[in-house]
C-alpha cells in the first residue's frame, strides 16, 4: 500500500497562473465535470493516471535546478550536466484523488539530443526551459518545442514556457550591474531593462505557440511549488476531461482504474537508445 501523500502537495483549487496575458486558462476554478467526478470518489481506494512530464530547453538553463528545489526545497550550487535523462516522480493528491508527475529532465547538451529525444513520446505537458539572462536561450525555446512535439500530439499536450534565475534581477553592485553564484555558469550581466525586454518577448511567445508562461527562481525558490502544482492541476483536469469525453464516463469508477500496490508502485524502466 502507498504512503499517504504529503500533506504539503494536497491540491483543492485550482493554483493561479503567473499571469492572465499568458496562461493556458484564466478561470478560477476546476472544471464542474472534473469537481463533479472527484465528489463521489472514495478516498484512498483508488489511483488514479500518471501524467508524464519532459523538461526540456538549452544547458544550464536550471532545468535540474527547478525540479530539485520543488522535490526537495534545496538549491544545489554545484552544477552538474544532465547526461540523457533524469526520471523523478511526484505524488499529489487533486480534489481527493491520488495523482502523480513523472517528470522527465531531459540534457541539454547537443551530444545527447539523441538520447533525450527518444524520452519525448506520451507526454501530457512539456515544459520548455530558458534562462531570463540569456537571450539565445530564449531564442532557442521555440527548436526545443518543435523537436518535443515531433513525438506527441499537439491536441493533447499542455505547454509551459519557464524563465529561471528570476532572482537574478534583483542582485547588483553598486554601478548597476548583477552579481550571483550562477555567473560560473555563462552568465552575461543586464540591465532591469534588458530583463523586462527578454520576458516581454517570452510572453509573446508564449502566446503564439499556446503555452503558459511562468518566471521563477529555483534559488529563492520563488514561484517554484506554485507552478508546479499549477502543471499537476491542469494536467490532472485534462486527463480526466478526456477519459470522460472517450469513454462518456459519468462516475468516477470508471475513469479512475483500481490498482494493486505492485502495480502503483511501477516506475518505468528507462530504455536505451542506439541512434548515437
Amino acid at each position: 500500500m502507498l504512503p499517504p501523500v504529503k500533506k504539503d502537495r494536497v491540491i483543492t483549487h485550482l493554483p493561479r497562473c503567473f499571469s492572465p496575458h499568458a496562461a493556458l486558462h484564466t478561470k478560477d476554478g476546476f472544471h464542474p465535470q472534473v469537481k463533479a467526478v472527484c465528489q463521489v470518489q472514495k478516498a484512498g481506494t483508488v489511483n488514479f493516471n500518471i501524467a508524464k512530464v519532459i523538461v526540456v530547453g538549452d544547458v544550464a538553463v536550471g532545468k535540474t535546478c527547478l525540479i530539485s528545489r520543488f522535490r526537495k526545497g534545496v538549491f544545489d550550487k554545484n552544477y552538474k550536466a544532465t547526461i540523457g535523462v533524469d526520471f523523478e516522480m511526484e505524488r499529489f493528491e487533486v480534489l481527493g484523488v491520488p495523482f502523480s508527475l513523472q517528470l522527465w529532465d531531459t540534457a541539454g547538451q547537443e551530444r545527447f539530443k539523441c538520447i533525450a529525444s527518444t524520452y519525448y513520446r506520451g507526454a501530457q505537458a512539456i515544459i520548455v526551459v530558458f534562462d531570463l539572462s540569456s537571450v539565445s536561450s530564449l531564442a532557442h525555446a521555440r527548436q526545443w518545442l518543435e523537436d518535443a512535439m515531433k513525438e506527441n500530439d499537439p491536441s493533447s499536450v499542455l505547454l509551459f514556457l519557464v524563465g529561471t534565475k528570476k532572482d537574478l534581477s534583483v542582485e547588483y553592485l553598486s554601478d548597476g550591474l548583477k552579481i550571483s553564484s550562477l555567473l560560473s555558469v555563462c552568465f552575461t550581466p543586464q540591465s532591469p531593462d534588458q530583463l523586462s525586454q527578454v520576458e516581454e518577448e517570452a510572453i509573446r511567445l508564449s502566446e503564439e505557440i499556446k503555452a503558459e508562461y511562468w518566471a521563477v527562481s529555483a534559488k529563492s525558490g520563488d514561484g517554484v511549488r506554485e507552478f508546479f502544482f499549477r502543471v499537476a492541476s491542469l494536467t490532472f483536469e485534462a486527463n480526466v476531461l478526456s477519459e470522460l469525453e472517450k469513454s462518456g464516463a459519468r462516475h468516477v469508477g470508471d475513469i479512475i482504474r483500481l490498482t494493486d500496490s505492485t502495480e502503483a508502485n511501477h516506475t518505468p524502466s528507462k530504455r536505451k537508445s542506439n541512434c548515437c
